[in-house]
């Protein structure tokens, strides 16, 4: 068995981190991207799900309907006029329960180590956001016990945490309404 050192080297976790998307209000990873990562071909990949369709239900895997894959087709910039064709069918998209069903239809080495480090980067994503609302809730409480000459030092920390300039930023993926 691999050590974890190996086992990070793989894919640097920013590339993993990069490849997960808010669709339907889950954060999910596309088949093209998981295909990548594990070394395989995209056909490969779903034609391995297809054959195990009872491991992966709705909250595991779903495709994209029609308005969606629109919507992804149009963000994406196309260089190669053949690689078109690869985005006839709207791609499958994976929740963390089902990157992890992956492993138990793709075999390989690769396949396993690499799931394993794109759960850590799951788990690392929720870890940051329960610190931030737990950050934010001491602080609140900090608030209300001090008096007013602490009131613009509690402005300037509530100002940090929720990073205002992030909030302006256009955000990545796409929301498709109901």
């Amino acid at each position: 068995m691999k050590n974890i050192k190996e086992a990070k080297s793989l894919v640097p976790q920013e590339i993993i981190e990069q490849k997960i998307f808010l669709i339907r209000e889950r954060k999910v990873m596309f088949d093209r991207d998981l295909a990548i990562l594990y070394g395989v071909e995209t056909r490969v990949l779903n034609q391995a799900v297809r054959r195990n369709t009872e491991r992966f239900p709705e909250d595991f895997m779903f495709q994209l309907n029609k308005k969606e894959f629109e919507n992804w087709v149009s963000q994406i910039v196309i260089t190669n006029p053949g690689a078109k064709k690869s985005m006839r069918i709207a791609p499958l998209v994976f929740t963390e329960q089902g990157v992890a069903m992956l492993s138990s239809v793709l075999k390989s080495e690769k396949a396993i180590q690499v799931n394993i480090q794109i759960i850590r980067t799951f788990t690392k994503i929720k870890e940051m956001i329960i610190s931030n609302k737990e950050l934010r809730i001491k602080i609140e409480e900090l608030e209300g016990k001090y008096d007013a000459k602490f009131s613009t030092i509690f402005k300037v920390i509530t100002k940090l945490i929720t990073d205002p300039e992030r909030e302006n930023k256009r955000k990545i993926g796409f929301n498709v309404e109901k």
